[in-house]
């Protein structure tokens, strides 16, 4: 069964996600908060976790997941970013944006479009998720934690626990969630396109 790590809302307690960040390290797939919506998280180079978070979502290699990165500096690390795409990144982050970029070989193939070779990355704007992504020192593979056959994100966490208890690690549990998607930009192509308009205004990217 799941563990069940509740956490303050602004003042997370790092010794809780001390603990949830061994169970990413160990393998595990957890379901945390995040500006927008819950998400499920797992280690990007643990294929045996990404094969686990793609099955719950029953979701294929088609469907883009997305990197969390604490900064910029980090997501810059995993995608070809030119100074234009900076600027708009920097006017974007944190917050409730996901960017599809072209990946940087330091993201694996396998988690990559395989076709376009891109991948979606953001820096979130929520406590408890960036305490965790320090702790776990290094990006977390994400997707939206929308069950086979829903429109809507799964948004508590006795809820969460209850539905995928044993499939999952570990649930954190910091407060409801905004419960709307994050604005998704492709900035992989000659000009920047809103793919999805969610919780960020894509006029704070000057789109």
């Amino acid at each position: 069964m799941a563990q069940l790590f509740t956490v303050h809302p602004d003042n997370p307690q790092p010794r809780l996600l001390k603990q949830a960040a061994a169970l990413l390290h160990g393998g595990g797939v957890l379901a945390v908060p995040t500006d927008s919506s819950y998400a499920l998280v797992c280690h990007l180079d643990d294929k045996a976790a990404v094969d686990r978070l793609r099955r719950i979502r029953q979701v294929d290699e088609r469907h883009h997941l997305t990197l969390l990165c604490r900064d910029l500096s980090e997501l810059a690390s995993y995608a070809r970013v030119d100074n234009t795409q900076f600027r708009r990144l920097k006017s974007g982050t944190p917050g409730p944006f996901t960017f599809i970029l072209e990946a940087s070989k330091e993201v694996p193939r396998r988690v990559s479009h395989p076709q376009r070779k891109t991948i979606g990355l953001r820096v979130p704007d929520h406590p408890a998720l960036r305490e965790l992504l320090a702790l776990h020192g290094a990006p977390l593979l994400a997707t939206t934690l929308i069950l086979p056959g829903e429109g809507e994100p799964l948004n508590d966490a006795g809820a969460i626990l209850e539905q995928l208890g044993h499939q999952i690690a570990g649930v954190i549990d910091a407060g409801a969630c905004p419960l709307a998607p994050t604005t998704v930009v492709d900035l992989s192509g000659d000009a920047p396109e809103v793919l999805r308009r969610g919780r960020g205004d894509p006029a704070r990217l000057g789109l």
